[in-house]
């Protein structure tokens, strides 16, 4: 519970056969980290702190301590981690959900890396993308790269050929020379002319040259109603990476950046289908070791609907099985 430690005492039941003299236990129940101590409570709960609430994991580590409970950023960290990779399987479908619309969002912003060996650090971008505006599913897919390359670009759409809305940025070119159809963003041009005003209306020409050499682009929608004619959906998935790096400062390595981009995917999707990331995460958390490959999807942002906890199960069966108890946590 936020703001509320417990410790949660599971009993199993032992029985003994007389007559073959066996021993049998009821079993652990599947945990998202094997034999781990951290509830899907409070793994949810350093998620969405981490990675909606924008509080770096030493900050945690002090507000876990203010509340008697001595949870080292290490241990924090090896659990993020962790909960990044059971995750990465739920990304990646829903990656093939998005992937499967006609029209697209995409954008980038820099965040930066360190990078390994040396201490020092580069600057890495994170990437999204979002089905169009207009389209019935609600999601966003963060991918983290090395570098602000085109080649990541075509990576992520692989086959993908449909209607790409984004800016003007170089990287996305050879894609629009391989079948992917450029849509350009009116944002985007409007921003030129505002600028310029701003600034007293001087080089008005430079500001109607991006537009006019981008008209085709930027008048797409006018023909195809399922376009939106700019880019803000995207940019407003965006924003709360920009609003986080000011807080957690840089992604440890390539792989902590990409367990990232999963976790904020999810916790971002989450969002924009109205449900509450803590009550997600906590619920696919709990669910995720014993659900079926086959039924992943279940578990989407978009279709997710709050199923029974491991709490509620193991307390429905307490008969069989032993049972479930929380008791108030008293620090040492």
């Amino acid at each position: 519970m936020p703001g509320v430690f417990t410790v949660e005492r599971h009993v199993r039941g032992k029985w003994a056969c007389a007559q073959c003299q066996s021993l049998t236990q009821a079993p652990v129940a599947a945990h998202i980290i094997d034999k781990g101590i951290p509830t899907t409570g409070l793994l949810a709960q350093v998620l969405v702190a981490k990675y909606l609430d924008h509080q770096p994991l030493y900050r945690q580590e002090n507000i876990f301590g203010r509340a008697g409970l001595t949870i080292p950023r290490s241990t924090l960290a090896q659990w993020v981690g962790t909960c990044g990779a059971r995750l990465q399987p739920l990304v990646d479908a829903l990656k093939t959900e998005v992937l499967g619309h006609r029209v697209m969002h995409s954008d980038e912003t820099p965040v930066v890396m360190l990078k390994p060996g040396n201490g020092k650090t580069h600057r890495a971008y994170l990437w999204a993308y979002a089905p169009g505006a207009f389209e019935d599913m609600k999601a966003v897919v963060y991918d983290f790269c090395e570098s602000r390359a085109g080649e990541h670009v075509r990576a992520f759409l692989g086959e993908w050929r449909g209607s790409l809305i984004c800016d003007d940025y170089a990287g996305y070119k050879a894609s629009f020379s391989q079948g992917v159809t450029e849509a350009g963003c009116m944002a985007h041009a409007r921003r030129k002319f505002f600028d310029l005003h701003v600034a007293g209306n001087s080089a008005m020409a430079k500001a109607l040259d991006y537009s006019l050499k981008r008209w085709s682009a930027l008048t797409r929608f006018v023909d195809k109603p399922q376009l939106p004619p700019d880019n803000n959906w995207i940019e407003n998935q965006i924003r709360p990476v920009a609003l986080g790096r000011s807080n957690w400062l840089f992604a440890g390595s390539l792989r902590a950046g990409q367990r990232a981009a999963a976790v904020m995917s999810l916790i971002q999707s989450t969002r924009m289908n109205g449900h509450d990331p803590y009550a997600y995460l906590k619920d696919v958390l709990t669910r995720l070791p014993t659900q079926k490959a086959s039924r992943i999807n279940e578990l989407l942002p978009h279709r997710w609907k709050p199923g029974a906890s491991w709490f509620s199960a193991m307390t429905a069966s307490c008969g069989q099985y032993g049972f479930t108890a929380c008791i108030p946590w008293t620090a040492p």
